[in-house]
């Protein structure tokens, strides 16, 4: 599976922006795509993340209530919706991929289940 993440950039304070990760196959490769993120000096944290074949969705409290994550499954693309984004937000976003199926969804909190990860875009939140 061949991820592209795209819809990066820079906005202001209270700005939105919606980035958008094409998945190259997923029918029998892929149960749940995630998005994390990366700032500079810090570790990769879990975003949200959502099934392809169920309505399994999750969020980091971090941004619960201002990004949506949604699919289209026709397209193989996810998106986050990230709205009312704040200086804290600023980091290089990344899409992955598992197959991976869990009954428990705290597991798609870590990178570890992702098989499949995309390139990553950039995302600046200016104050």
């Amino acid at each position: 599976v061949q991820l592209q993440a795209s819809g990066g950039g820079l906005v202001q304070t209270g700005g939105s922006l919606r980035l958008s990760c094409v998945a190259s196959e997923r029918t029998f490769r892929s149960y749940v795509m995630g998005w994390f993120r990366q700032a500079p000096g810090k570790e990769r944290e879990f975003v949200a993340a959502i099934s392809w074949s169920d309505n399994r969705i999750y969020y980091a409290d971090s941004v619960k209530g201002r990004f949506t994550i949604s699919r289209d499954n026709a397209k193989n693309t996810v998106y986050v919706q990230m709205d009312s984004l704040k200086p804290e937000d600023t980091a290089v976003y990344y899409c992955a991929s598992t197959p991976k199926k869990y009954v428990s969804g705290s597991f798609y909190y870590t990178p570890r289940p992702y098989d499949y990860w995309g390139q990553g875009t950039l995302v600046t939140v200016s104050s």
